[in-house]
């Protein structure tokens, strides 16, 4: 735990329950735990979460979990049965968030869609996230990150000219769609405080409706009206930034960089840097558009420099010119770095049998109520009793 342990955190006291599985519901769930909510994560019987068995495991449970599930609460619940729904329902009327991400009329089949649960709990926030969202005619069509990436415009961008899309190597649609989740969270709890009533005394919630594909679709920046205005597809470039020069991926003699020399007087550093004043001064360069129609031969002078320095004499030349630079980072590199460990993106954490880890610290960094990271996830079932128990009214759930 970090020295902030003692600081207020912005969402003390928001009462969040999570249905969800996976990554982007229960990636929501962690934000908002970072920062202070407590979160109870609905859990189905025999295994739990999926997640708890993905990728690389510790004595039978996924070190990942460790990230995504912290600060957390686990209850195990059957939604399958009445009486599992019955307790959700009974968490739900506490409430001011719920997660999932269930297929599209799931909850409603359960008797836990937002026009039943709004009845008793007016200002419930309703945050859910499927790979089309609730409406329109692919609504009931099963949607995951990789879909969400092809059909949001990004998969055909990522990739070398002429060659097959490649996967960034992460989920980026599921985590694209839960940082808009926790956007419309805030969102529709700035617009409850906004709307108390007799009737309402928490105000009014909402249901908030996130589409993998439209999270995806959200950040391709100039795609949508570049074909609108000029007929424009983009295609893939590789590590190249299509119309901004220079910027791109270059060689060097143990590896490779990427440098950032688009911005005028950026370039004419980068060219002097380089040893090639005829570049800096060339009118011909002056500005981006003109350097976008010689941008090959631009990439190939910066790179008959780099390729035969190696990568840390290449980033230090360019750092001491100002000019944009960094070598391509492994996990190795970042668990390593000492700029990660002085803005308290490495934290410690241990796993509930003793097994010490680093892992992500919290993104963003508030200054005077920061989130946290907590000690660990939850086993499965380890707040059931506890918390049944006092939905009950009894010290156990019986």
């Amino acid at each position: 735990m970090n020295a902030c342990a003692a600081a207020p955190r912005p969402l003390d006291g928001l009462k969040v329950v999570e249905l969800g599985q996976l990554i982007a519901g229960p990636f929501v769930g962690k934000t908002l735990a970072d920062f202070g909510a407590e979160v109870v994560k609905v859990e189905p019987p025999a295994g739990g979460d999926p997640l708890r068995q993905w990728r690389l495991l510790h004595n039978g449970t996924s070190v990942w979990w460790q990230v995504q599930s912290r600060g957390k609460q686990s209850v195990v619940l059957d939604l399958r049965t009445p009486e599992g729904r019955a307790d959700t329902r009974r968490l739900v009327d506490e409430a001011d968030v719920l997660i999932e991400n269930f297929k599209p009329g799931t909850m409603e089949k359960w008797g836990l869609g937002y026009d039943d649960l709004s009845r008793t709990n007016p200002g419930l926030v309703m945050v859910r996230i499927s790979g089309y969202g609730q409406s329109g005619p692919y609504r009931d069509l099963p949607g995951f990150a990789v879909v969400a990436e092809a059909m949001g415009g990004m998969r055909h961008l990522m990739g070398e000219p002429g060659r097959a899309p490649v996967r960034a190597g992460v989920s980026l649609g599921d985590t694209l769609a839960a940082l808009h989740g926790v956007i419309g969270v805030l969102l529709a709890l700035q617009a409850r405080a906004k709307s108390v009533a007799p009737e309402a005394p928490k105000g009014r919630g909402q249901v908030v409706d996130v589409a993998l594909y439209e999270a995806v679709f959200n950040c391709m920046e100039s795609l949508l009206p570049e074909y609108s205005a000029f007929g424009a597809i983009r295609e893939p470039a590789g590590s190249a930034l299509p119309g901004i020069a220079p910027s791109n991926a270059y060689r060097c003699a143990d590896g490779r960089v990427v440098i950032g020399g688009n911005g005028d007087s950026i370039f004419k550093r980068l060219m002097q840097a380089i040893g090639r004043a005829d570049l800096a001064n060339d009118p011909g360069l002056a500005n981006n558009a003109l350097r976008v129609a010689r941008v090959g031969e631009i990439d190939a002078a910066i790179t008959a420099w780099t390729e035969p320095r190696p990568v840390a004499e290449v980033v230090a030349a360019l750092q001491a010119a100002s000019v944009p630079v960094g070598r391509i980072y492994t996990v190795k590199d970042i668990a390593e770095d000492p700029h990660y460990r002085a803005r308290g993106m490495i934290q410690d954490a241990v796993t509930p049998d003793g097994l010490p880890l680093k892992v992500p610290g919290v993104v963003p960094l508030l200054s005077a109520t920061p989130g946290r990271v907590e000690p660990h996830a939850p086993t499965l079932g380890e707040h059931t009793d506890a918390v049944l128990g006092r939905l009950h009214g009894r010290g156990s759930a019986g």
